[in-house]
């Protein structure tokens, strides 16, 4: 069981996971019913882990702010990061390294929801033996260089098969371990 006094942080790049989703899986814009039930997320977190979990959501809001998505956020338990910035500036990408920065004065563990290889440097100054660091994504489009973090402790997840993230299975092809392999899931 987790400690009582320390919280696992949900960082969510939901660009990240929403692009991922889209362009390489589904081959589009995802409905909203394929996209993951983030509620979920937090609940994973707090039973892997065993203690509360805070969800923070970053999101890239230039323009206006989509109150509709940040009310729903905050109904499932999530704090809302909506960001901006200058033209080409990676507000979320910025945002979530600052966040995994500062995580790393805190006794806090973390949960990484990102396949963006632009927070391997942060990740793995977390990774110090005190605190259990993860990320969660799509296994197949990770950032190759989260695997070299895995012999330093970094755990990794699957949004849909571990996670259960999705109300319907997602048309993916993965290596599937064969303790894991159904022959009905292809006949």
């Amino acid at each position: 069981m987790g400690d009582a006094s320390r919280t696992t942080y949900v960082l969510v790049d939901g660009e990240n996971i929403d692009a991922t989703l889209g362009t390489s899986i589904l081959g589009r814009r995802p409905r909203p019913e394929e996209r993951p039930r983030w509620e979920r997320l937090l609940q994973f977190a707090r039973e892997r882990w065993g203690q509360p979990a805070s969800g923070l959501f970053f999101l890239a809001a230039n323009s206006e702010l989509p109150m509709a998505f940040i009310q729903a956020l905050l109904a499932i338990g999530y704090k809302p990061v909506p960001l901006s910035g200058g033209p080409g500036q990676k507000v979320v990408d910025i945002a979530i390294q600052r966040t995994l920065v500062a995580l790393g004065e805190r006794p806090d563990d973390v949960l990484l929801v990102s396949n963006d290889g632009d927070f391997v440097e942060q990740v793995g100054g977390l990774l110090d033996g005190r605190r259990r660091v993860g990320v969660v994504g799509f296994v197949e489009f990770r950032n190759h260089a989260f695997v070299q973090l895995a012999e330093q402790g970094l755990e990794s997840f699957d949004l849909e098969h571990d996670v259960k993230a999705f109300n319907e299975r997602l048309p993916r092809v993965r290596i599937i371990p064969i303790e894991e392999f159904d022959p009905a899931q292809f006949l």
